[in-house]
């Protein structure tokens, strides 16, 4: 299905101050077609993969639903992280990508995750769910990556509506290609593993895959979680 034509009035913006999940909200009230949804909380965040967003203290909580663009999903994903990078680091000197779609920047050697992306599609119309941390990051040992706020790495913290409506424009032009953030993780030639395999990357390709070569040969992964095959400081 190719890109949707714009119409009408500009996107509205609601906000709130608790939901259960801004992209749940979005879920159940169709008929609000191209609008954004900003909550100072959220109960039941979701990540990927139908992982809990964990979040501590405020945060920023939104989601979008905007005329689906016509891109492959990996890059619709890639290219709303960087306007969300863009908008929070416009010299581009702190943020960057994980792939597939994280936020993250390096803190004391080690490469940390400030946000993440979800994305959902039907009718014609892609649903963008973004978590952020601000001012703390939770404590989450389990994870490959720990977590970092915007404050722990001296970055300014936006005005939570002004960042909303900036992403909401920028998102609503994702076929408008533009210069993604230096830092890209993980890089080429580094030994990763994933869900059935290891190998090493070859690079990122033009539609959001992740290229590599494993003793199975080149393959392209579209989704996925994507490891460092042996932990150590990036």
């Amino acid at each position: 299905m190719g890109p949707v034509e714009r119409t009408g009035p500009p996107a509205a913006l609601l906000r709130f101050a608790r939901l259960d999940s801004t992209q749940d909200f979005l879920k159940r009230h169709p008929e609000l077609g191209f609008c954004g949804v900003l909550a100072e909380r959220q109960e039941a965040g979701r990540g990927r993969w139908g992982n809990r967003w964990e979040g501590a203290g405020r945060g920023f909580c939104f989601s979008a639903r905007i005329p689906d663009p016509g891109l492959p999903p990996g890059l619709l994903l890639q290219r709303a992280m960087s306007r969300v990078a863009r908008a929070l680091d416009p010299g581009g000197e702190v943020l960057g990508l994980k792939w597939p779609n994280d936020l993250v920047a390096h803190r004391a050697g080690t490469l940390v995750k400030v946000g993440g992306l979800l994305g959902e599609s039907g009718a014609g119309l892609v649903t963008l769910g973004l978590g952020l941390n601000l001012e703390h990051a939770p404590t989450l040992p389990e994870r490959a990556f720990p977590a970092a706020s915007l404050a722990d790495l001296g970055l300014p913290l936006p005005d939570p509506t002004v960042l909303a409506l900036e992403l909401l424009a920028a998102w609503g032009r994702l076929e408008d290609g533009a210069e993604g953030p230096n830092l890209r993780w993980p890089p080429q030639g580094e030994a990763v593993r994933w869900e059935g395999g290891q190998g090493v990357v070859l690079g990122w390709e033009e539609d959001g895959r992740l290229r590599l070569v494993s003793a199975a040969g080149i393959l392209r992964l579209a989704a996925g979680e994507v490891q460092a095959l042996a932990p150590r400081g990036t």
